[in-house]
């Protein structure tokens, strides 16, 4: 009887803190919300009853981890799961104030629009967060193009697992009698010169699968109406250029437009136009043709005034009266900037000079950590208190049974 007393106590401390709410479990990093409505969820399932939603750029606390489900708790104490993908850590919320910032001073390469809703995201990737949508018809800026592969950016994880107890291996017990000495190991065959010789067909489709292309996308910097800017998919996004114009793109796909001027035609001004084109995709440059349209008087149409194949190009595209000028490869294997003079319905060729690409800040590297590692419950001092030392033992266990 006396036995089952003192066990009462240590019943209802474990009960205690098995049973203790996950609102008071302590934060073991800090997060912020990556798309522009992040849903949290009452568990891992997806089809769980959502509990929270949080903003773009909200501020969250991680409090546990499951794989690459991680749960969080806003500032306004609702706790839910969510995707460990759709998180940003402080560092990735810092650069993309900056990038956002940088990108505002950059030259348009022309306005788009989308036929139907389109996903803007943190990075050209499809697994990055999307922080807004555009809507159907919406126009925005092209700012400039990238080449991305297909796979997930590297990132290191969230949470780091707790460090391994150091365990002490007990040393082999040595045999009274030692054992017989290893024999040698036995010599190569007599033709092994003739072995070596012989055809392998495996290792040459490993190497054949070893050098197709990686699967990549098209993706596009685009600058919104409001100053935001994000990725989206090269092939979701239309140049909104006028279709007296378009019609003569003969399949290529125009990456970028600019107008040069007026021409003035009885009641109707008509606008001289640049632009520039690409015939195929997943290609690391932006352009490799370009053309100057300019309206004639005679035909009441839109002609050809001078144009420019097979070039690789590069944005940015600058207008720069009286012309403009293009970033494109050198014979030399150099990236030149030519600037061209439109004087009247003539374009002539004024010079080279250096191309500078943009002054903005790169992605970085993978991501920090977001989470310290977990660090392990500290022991009770020896001079403690029985209370205290079991207090600290069932709160290890229930660290380690209920990561709590």
């Amino acid at each position: 009887m006396r036995s089952i007393l003192l066990s009462l106590p240590l019943f209802w401390l474990l009960v205690a803190g098995c049973g203790s709410r996950s609102e008071h479990a302590p934060a073991i990093g800090v997060a912020y919300a990556g798309p522009s409505k992040l849903i949290l969820r009452q568990e891992i399932n997806p089809r769980s009853a959502v509990v929270a939603t949080a903003d773009h750029g909200e501020r969250l606390e991680i409090i546990q981890q499951r794989r690459r489900f991680i749960k969080v708790r806003t500032t306004k104490g609702q706790e839910g799961w969510t995707e460990e993908r759709l998180l940003l850590t402080p560092d990735e919320v810092a650069y993309l104030k900056r990038f956002n910032q940088q990108a505002r001073s950059l030259p348009s390469q022309g306005v788009a629009t989308t036929y139907d809703a389109m996903n803007i995201h943190t990075e050209p990737s499809r697994y990055a967060p999307s922080f807004v949508q555009l809507k159907e018809g919406e126009k925005f800026d092209v700012i400039a193009h990238e080449l991305a592969p297909r796979k997930p950016p590297p990132r290191k994880p969230l949470v780091t697992s707790a460090p391994k107890p150091d365990t002490f291996k007990k040393a082999a017990k040595q045999p009274k009698i030692p054992p017989p000495p290893t024999p040698p190991p036995p010599g190569p065959p007599a033709d092994w010169l003739a072995l070596s010789k012989t055809d392998m067909p495996h290792d040459e489709d490993k190497d054949a699968a070893d050098s197709e292309p990686e699967p990549s996308d098209d993706w596009t910097l685009v600058r919104t109406a409001t100053g935001e800017t994000g990725w989206v998919l090269t092939r979701r996004l239309f140049m909104a250029i006028p279709d007296e114009v378009a019609q003569y793109a003969e399949g290529r796909r125009i990456t970028s437009y600019f107008p040069l001027g007026e021409i003035r035609d009885g009641d109707q001004v008509k606008k001289i136009w640049l632009w520039t084109t690409i015939e195929g995709s997943l290609l690391p440059y932006d352009f490799d043709s370009f053309r100057v349209f300019v309206w004639s008087l005679r035909h009441h149409r839109y002609e050809t005034a001078y144009i420019q194949r097979r070039v690789k190009g590069y944005f940015p595209t600058l207008v720069e009266p009286p012309g403009f000028s293009l970033c494109v490869d050198a014979p030399d294997g150099t990236r030149t900037r030519r600037i061209y003079s439109l004087v009247g319905n003539t374009v002539r060729p004024a010079g080279d000079k250096p191309c500078n690409p943009p002054a903005v800040e790169k992605r970085p590297e993978p991501a920090p950590l977001l989470v310290a590692q977990v660090r392990k419950p500290s022991p009770a001092p020896a001079s403690a208190s029985f209370y205290d030392r079991v207090t600290a033992r069932l709160r290890s266990l229930r660290k380690r049974w209920f990561n709590r």
